[in-house]
């Protein structure tokens, strides 16, 4: 049977950790739903992921830092995708609402 969700429905409580729900996964592909809440990442910590990863910002605000390549705001429609071991942080969330991200990480073959 196939089943209708929404994504803005049923939103865990992100106000003292990030959320992470995987919405999918096979061997190609893993989608995720996160939800944020002021989280940002920690001093000295990158992103160093083996996967390409697409990411759509669906509500709120966020400021991502790339080594190398500055920051950049993302505002909710806001898409990019970062390539396998593009290192990246997470600098700001708003902190007053949620946050929600839609990531698809594209495993290599």
């Amino acid at each position: 049977m196939i089943e209708i969700r929404n994504i803005y429905k049923d939103l865990p409580d992100a106000s003292s950790n990030e959320v992470f729900q995987q919405i999918f996964d096979n061997e190609f592909i893993k989608i995720e739903r996160i939800i944020s809440k002021g989280q940002s990442s920690p001093d000295n910590f990158w992103y160093d992921q083996m996967w390409g990863e697409w990411v759509l910002l669906i509500e709120g605000f966020a400021k991502l830092e790339f080594q190398n390549d500055g920051i950049i705001g993302m505002s909710p429609g806001d898409y990019l995708y970062i390539p396998p071991n593009k290192k990246h942080r997470i600098i700001f969330t708003t902190p007053d609402k949620e946050t929600i991200w839609l990531t698809i990480f594209i495993k290599s073959l």
